[in-house]
């Protein structure tokens, strides 16, 4: 009994409840809680993922590019697979895979 009486001296401090307020407050209510936080975070990771992504795209772009600049048989290889482009003697046959 001396316990619960303890404890419901806790629950009655002024001090508690207006602390029990201010987290619950903060969590829930604010306009920063924590539920947009862990979005923001979330939306960060994503972000740097895709950045990871298109930095390693343009570097393979810029390879690509090199070798077009440098390379006639490149430029020949690329002008074929890319704009389906022939030589004058010869058929083209394009082949589409399902």
């Amino acid at each position: 009994m001396k316990q619960f009486s303890g404890v419901l001296s806790v629950l009655k401090n002024k001090y508690f409840i207006a602390a029990i307020f201010f987290v619950v407050w903060m969590i829930f209510f604010d306009p920063k809680d924590w539920g947009l936080i862990a979005a923001r975070i979330q939306k960060v990771k994503e972000l740097e993922r895709s950045e990871q992504h298109l930095t390693q795209q343009i570097t393979d772009t810029r390879k690509e590019l090199m070798l077009l600049k440098t390379n006639a048989q490149t430029i020949e290889k690329y002008a074929r697979e890319k704009y389906l482009m022939k030589k004058d003697n010869e058929d083209l046959f394009i082949v589409k895979t399902p």
